[in-house]
C-alpha cells in the first residue's frame, strides 16, 4: 500500500506539471455594437484563445429589438474547439422570445455529426470534409483564400465572394451578409433583412 500511495503521488505531480507547462496565450477579443436604423439594439463579442494545441473561439450576441409590431429578443453563443487547424466541436445555444434552440457539430473519427435545431430551421447531416474555416473565423481573419465559411448556427456553408477591396459577400439560401475589413481587421458587417438591415460595427 505504501508503494501504491507513493506511485499515485508521483503520477499526480507529473500531471500537474504537464498541465502547468501547456502554453496559454492571452485571448483575442473583438467587441461590436449591433444597430438597426441607426439605433443600438445589442452587442456582439468574439474571443479566441490558444491553450496548447487547442484554439477555443466564442461568438456571443445579445439583441433586443422593439419596433412597432416587430419584437425580437435573441441571446446566442457559439463555442468552437479547433485542433491543428480543424474544427473538432462546435456548439450553439440560442435563447429567444420564440423559445430555446441549439446546434452541434462534432468530429467523429472520420466524419462530422451535424444537428441544427433552430427556429424554423431543422437540419441533420454528416460531413466528411474537414472544416477549417467558420463564420466565427471571419471575425479574426480576412477570408482572402476562402470561398466558403461553415455556418455553425445552420450546420452548413455560406459561399464567400469578394465584391471589392477588403469587402466580401456571404450567401446562403437567399440570405446575404456583407463583411468589410480594414488592415485585416473586421470593422463592419451588414446583415441584409427585408424589414431593416442589421449593422454590426467594431468598437475600438
Amino acid at each position: 500500500m505504501k508503494y501504491v500511495a507513493t506511485w499515485l503521488l508521483v503520477c499526480a505531480l507529473l500531471l500537474e506539471t504537464k498541465a502547468q507547462t501547456r502554453p496559454v496565450q492571452s485571448p483575442e477579443i473583438r467587441r461590436y455594437a449591433i444597430e438597426v436604423a441607426g439605433l443600438r439594439v445589442g452587442t456582439m463579442t468574439a474571443t479566441r484563445q490558444r491553450v496548447g494545441q487547442e484554439v477555443v473561439s466564442t461568438l456571443t450576441s445579445d439583441v433586443q429589438v422593439n419596433f412597432l409590431l416587430y419584437h425580437l429578443t435573441v441571446y446566442y453563443q457559439v463555442v468552437n474547439h479547433v485542433w491543428s487547424g480543424q474544427l473538432r466541436l462546435s456548439t450553439v445555444t440560442a435563447h429567444t422570445n420564440q423559445g430555446d434552440f441549439s446546434s452541434r457539430t462534432e468530429w467523429k473519427h472520420d466524419h462530422y455529426n451535424i444537428i441544427a435545431d433552430q427556429y424554423k430551421h431543422k437540419y441533420h447531416a454528416t460531413e466528411k470534409q474537414p472544416i477549417t474555416y467558420t463564420v466565427t473565423d471571419l471575425f479574426f481573419e480576412e477570408p482572402k483564400k476562402h470561398s466558403s465559411a461553415f455556418a455553425e448556427y445552420f450546420g452548413d456553408y455560406f459561399t464567400l465572394s469578394s465584391s471589392g477591396p477588403a469587402v466580401y459577400r456571404a450567401f446562403r439560401d437567399g440570405r446575404e451578409d456583407e463583411y468589410r475589413y480594414a488592415d485585416g481587421q473586421l470593422i463592419t458587417i451588414i446583415k441584409k433583412n427585408p424589414l431593416k438591415n442589421f449593422v454590426i460595427r467594431f468598437l475600438p
